[in-house]
């Protein structure tokens, strides 16, 4: 049986994405940071330093399992032996959240090491769908969805985003993570209202709320091109993007991901600590 409450055991405070090298300094003062996630992929293994750093963690912060190997959006089946290593580290760990991308990243025997957006239609709804239900039945768990970066647009999307996601947690029941980050990088891409794009999501579902960096590049026609790279401190117009965000939706969890050139400690904390202040701002 699904546990349908798991999501909602995440403190709505600032969390980060958890680095070994920042382990010493959580420990002795964590700061504003109340929570932290991990990539699930990162501790698949049976033993060693980061299993034991992450008990040790677990023991006083709520950890979120972030997961970016399952290619839930994928053509083929979800991989069994990624499914049972990921069960077994959810079991032991029993975490407060765990979350997937809408993205893809296999095809035929390949893995790619990236995230790929996926066209919004029927076809790959169901294909969704199945998959989720496939991963929550095997966990015994809801999980969380995440929306993507997109770069190019779709010919054959036939949904607007928000409505295929909301469409999803209907159906299968899954919760969302909003990326507050990708929302501002798809807009300026494709050209549309990132505020547009939160006055049409499903709010309630939103379990999480994710912030990070982003690089400016040039697509080969030299028009402005975002590229979420998750290796800098989160741009000014993403926070106004949360406080927009969380006007409408109340207190959430908001994790900081900075996964590349990853900072000092004092850094990482300082990024929390604007968020923290972005959830007190939150009108009563």
């Amino acid at each position: 049986m699904l546990d349908a409450a798991a999501h909602e055991t995440l403190p709505a405070a600032p969390g980060v994405g958890y680095k070994p090298q920042h382990f010493t300094r959580i420990t002795a003062d964590p700061g504003c940071v109340e929570w932290l996630e991990i990539h699930a992929e990162n501790y698949m293994g049976d033993g060693g330093r980061p299993l034991a750093q992450l008990r040790r963690l677990a023991e006083r912060f709520a950890i979120s399992v972030h997961g970016v190997g399952l290619s839930i959006g994928g053509e083929g089946p979800l991989d069994a032996d990624h499914l049972a290593r990921l069960k077994h580290l959810v079991s032991w760990l029993n975490p407060a959240s765990f979350s997937e991308h809408l993205a893809w990243s296999t095809h035929d025997s390949h893995f790619y090491n990236d995230l790929l957006p996926l066209p919004c239609m029927d076809a790959s709804l169901q294909r969704i769908c199945d998959h989720i239900g496939e991963l929550q039945d095997t966990i015994g768990r809801r999980m969380l969805l995440e929306n993507p970066s997109s770069y190019l647009a779709f010919a054959e999307s036939t949904w607007p985003e928000p409505e295929f996601l909301a469409e999803i947690s209907r159906r299968t029941g899954c919760g969302l993570l909003l990326d507050v980050n990708n929302v501002f990088v798809s807009a300026a891409n494709l050209d549309f209202s990132p505020q547009g794009y939160i006055d049409a999501f499903p709010l309630a579902n939103v379990g999480e709320i994710h912030l990070g960096g982003h690089d400016a590049d040039e697509d080969d026609d030299g028009r402005p091109l975002l590229i979420d790279s998750h290796g800098r401190a989160v741009a000014d117009p993403v926070w106004a993007l949360l406080d927009y965000t969380l006007a409408k939706s109340g207190p959430r969890p908001v994790l900081i991901e900075w996964d590349n050139a990853v900072p000092d400690w004092v850094v990482l904390e300082a990024e929390a600590a604007r968020a923290a202040a972005a959830l007190e701002r939150i009108p009563a």
